[in-house]
């Protein structure tokens, strides 16, 4: 998929003749490309919408608000290359994100910013089919004002993955949203991750440098694709194990699932990542009894609005700590 224009626009529920509402939409436009020949409609769309439900997706199609070249089409509908898909997002109201109390670690806040320590299991922000239980509705709650241009992401910059750990920063001001979102594109932000893998890495220390795209084979998944978008991770081994490796990760770029499809790719997975263990992995996780991957973001060094530049850490949670344990146990 190649996502080739984003726009928003305005419409008009009609009926009998008279304007009963005026509804806002965000239209986004899409193009398939050669690997995705014959996936059906509502796969297609789903992968390449990944924060909405194909619960949700499915409801535009049914509704007429996807289509390909200018005509609706059934979900079953196979896309080809060289079609124009459009889908037509009913943009949420800010009032349908409702605050929560929900319990947040702060490792820092002022009245731009607030850098909390992730907990693993929270989903960053609402998406249809998810409105609730989420980092920003509970965000929404502790800082009220927080809400930026009516968005249902406010202040989210950058996101980790539902069961990854650790520092996020959040924008409080849209002095703070400008400057963030400016710092990731510049890639001027330091990113530090702590990750166990299966198997020895032999290097001391590697960069993989491989564009990730949606994997082919593998909707659900992403994957090193030729034409994808350039992806740069840069690893370095902490300490070996019997059957794992703890390594420290800096990566330049920031692609869905990054850290998790480059150590794959070299045939060591993050452990605990179920959509890209390989059978090793898997029997390793079942003699640890690790929960969720193990994956942590340890450090992040940004520019406050002030003009400062600053590094937060977040020490490894407990139940990664555990794991970590065992496996020190385990060979003496």
């Amino acid at each position: 998929m190649r996502l080739v224009n984003k726009m928003r626009m305005g419409m008009m529920n009609m009926t009998s003749g008279e304007a009963q509402q005026e509804t806002s939409y965000e239209l986004v436009e899409l193009l398939p490309v050669k690997e995705e020949k014959g996936v059906r409609l509502d796969r297609f769309v789903s992968d390449s919408l990944t924060d909405m439900s194909r619960t949700y997706l499915q409801s535009l199609i049914d509704e007429g608000l996807v289509l390909v070249d200018g005509v609706p089409r059934r979900a079953a509908f196979k896309v080809t290359p060289g079609q124009r898909i459009s889908v037509a997002i009913p943009e949420v109201a800010e009032i349908d994100i409702q605050p929560e109390e929900l319990p947040l670690t702060v490792i820092y806040e002022d009245q731009d910013v607030v850098v909390l320590d992730k907990e693993p299991g929270m989903v960053v922000h609402p998406a249809p089919g998810h409105p609730g239980g989420t980092l920003v509705n509970g965000l929404l709650y502790r800082y009220p004002a927080i809400s930026i241009a009516g968005s249902n992401r406010p202040g989210i910059v950058h996101r980790l993955d539902k069961d990854t750990s650790g520092v996020m920063i959040v924008a409080l001001s849209d002095r703070a949203q400008t400057s963030l979102v400016a710092q990731w594109q510049a890639r001027t932000v330091d990113k530090r991750y702590v990750a166990l893998v299966v198997g020895n890495i032999e290097e001391d220390e590697a960069t993989i440098d491989a564009p990730i795209a949606r994997d082919p084979a593998n909707r659900l998944r992403m994957a090193p694709v030729r034409g994808g978008r350039d992806a740069v991770t840069h690893f370095k081994v902490q300490e070996r194990f019997k059957d794992a490796t703890l390594v420290n990760v800096h990566i330049e770029t920031g692609r869905t699932h990054q850290i998790r499809v480059h150590l794959a790719m070299i045939g060591h997975p993050v452990l605990g990542d179920n959509l890209y263990a390989n059978q090793r992995a898997r029997q390793v996780v079942s003699s640890l009894d690790l929960g969720r991957q193990f994956l942590h973001a340890s450090q992040l060094t940004v520019e406050l609005p002030d003009g400062s530049r600053r590094t937060f850490e977040s020490p490894l949670p407990a139940d990664l700590r555990v794991v970590l344990e065992r496996l020190e146990s385990a060979r003496q």
